[in-house]
């Protein structure tokens, strides 16, 4: 099967995070190690240089290395590669040509350096990378860094020939719904892959037809459980009320580690707190010292590890973390 093909078919497809050491420098063995979990927790791919590896990797210098590590690691030949990519054209552009350097399959373009651009000149920036690398389309919402973006903008966005999946993550039901219909009106449906990244409602979406799979920040942790459940919503083994139960516990988890009640301020910390606790991360530092869980998260990520234990894939990690780490 090749990586098109794969992607879809429809994987799940975590956003990886960033590893660092106490003093905020990149802990490659634990970095390669969180690569390692996904690949044999059976994720079908990965997103890198994306916001859960934290934007600010490019002024530290790191968005090479961290590239690099990724992408070094042993995976099946169809193992998807997705390559975070921003900024204005000419930084956007570069960073693609490095994630073709280094065998990427794909550009996740991220549009917040054209918050107030004209859709003409957002579409002209999509098509300047998109010759460099396929595009992963990305609607991200506006309160980390997005725009509201039309659905004109989508439809025109679809008939950019190397566009090859779109990240559907607006947390808003009429903008997704935009992006639906722009798909379908652009008549390539079967050749552009959905993905959700919508936190607050990521089981009833892969449960939509319409979308094959997920690119999410959430399922840089618990990830094999992710496997798990999308598999079986591609099989169809369970009942529709199995799936309405499921859909919330997983949505209000990912309030938890996504910091919901303080404007997702704590989402990054929140993942690397998981983390730390199964032992892949030594902490949750970001580069930013301020950047950390804000007052009462730790509580809230307590709560959910309690209330659905059938979520996490704590054995699944302590079986294999020293081979991992190794």
């Amino acid at each position: 099967m090749t990586w098109r093909e794969k992607l879809t078919r429809g994987v799940v497809i975590p956003a990886h995070p960033l590893a660092l050491t106490a003093e905020r420098k990149l802990d490659e063995r634990r970095q390669r190690a969180l690569t390692r979990y996904y690949i044999d927790a059976g994720a079908g791919g990965i997103a890198v240089g994306v916001h859960t590896t934290q934007f600010a990797i490019r002024n530290a210098g790191l968005l090479r290395p961290v590239l690099e590590l990724a992408a070094s690691q042993s995976a099946p030949g169809d193992f998807i590669r997705i390559a975070g990519v921003c900024g204005p054209t000419s930084q956007a552009v570069k960073e693609a040509g490095l994630a073709a350097s280094l065998n990427y399959h794909a550009a996740l373009l991220s549009l917040s350096a054209f918050a107030n651009a004209t859709i003409a000149e957002t579409l002209a920036h999509a098509r300047a990378v998109s010759q460099i690398l396929p595009l992963f389309g990305f609607y991200l919402q506006p309160a980390v860094g997005g725009r509201v973006l039309p659905f004109e903008f989508w439809r025109e966005f679809c008939e950019i020939p190397n566009v090859v999946a779109i990240k559907i993550a607006p947390f808003n039901r009429y903008q997704t719904v935009d992006v639906l219909r722009a798909v379908a009106a652009s008549g390539r449906a079967s050749e552009i892959a959905l993905y959700t990244g919508n936190d607050d409602h990521i089981v009833l979406d892969l449960l939509h037809p319409d979308f094959a799979g997920g690119l999410l920040g959430h399922w840089a942790v618990w990830t094999s459980k992710a496997v798990e459940t999308l598999d079986a919503i591609h099989s169809h083994r369970s009942g529709p009320s199995d799936w309405f139960v499921l859909a919330d516990q997983v949505t209000d988890a990912n309030a938890a580690f996504f910091d919901v009640a303080h404007n997702f301020h704590g989402c990054i910390a929140g993942i690397h707190e998981v983390l730390r606790r199964q032992g892949l991360l030594e902490g949750r530092w970001c580069l930013d010292p301020n950047e950390d869980l804000s007052p009462g998260q730790l509580a809230e990520i307590d709560r959910v590890y309690a209330a659905y234990p059938h979520l996490n894939d704590d054995s699944f990690v302590g079986e294999n973390l020293q081979r991992w780490l190794s």
